[in-house]
């Protein structure tokens, strides 16, 4: 199961996490975020235990999206350790998202 984050718990859910993360901007009026949601809830079940998943809802918490540069959505962005690992715009399959989550947090 994937956890909401927003600009005031940012900070503690992602940057302090023990565990890599991987955080899912994303928005209401999305098309492209909707149809990826349900792949992202599967990669949050298959690897759970190794990689925390969340999801930023960009129109409630502008702040962090700004700070990072995200300009298009759904954008997937990889944490580890406080440090941004490396970020992907637009959705994929889940084999080939795993693959690239796995690749930035071994």
């Amino acid at each position: 199961m994937t956890q909401a984050v927003t600009d005031a718990d940012f900070e503690t859910e992602v940057l302090k996490s023990s565990q890599p993360v991987l955080i899912d901007f994303w928005a209401e009026w999305c098309g492209p975020c909707r149809a990826l949601s349900p792949v992202v809830d599967e990669i949050a079940g298959e690897l759970a235990g190794a990689v925390k998943v969340v999801k930023m809802n960009i129109d409630e918490s502008p702040n962090t999206p700004s700070k990072y540069g995200v300009r298009g959505i759904p954008t997937l962005m990889v944490f580890k350790g406080g440090q941004l690992l490396d970020t992907r715009v637009g959705g994929g399959s889940k084999a080939t998202l795993v693959d690239w989550i796995k690749s930035k947090t071994n």
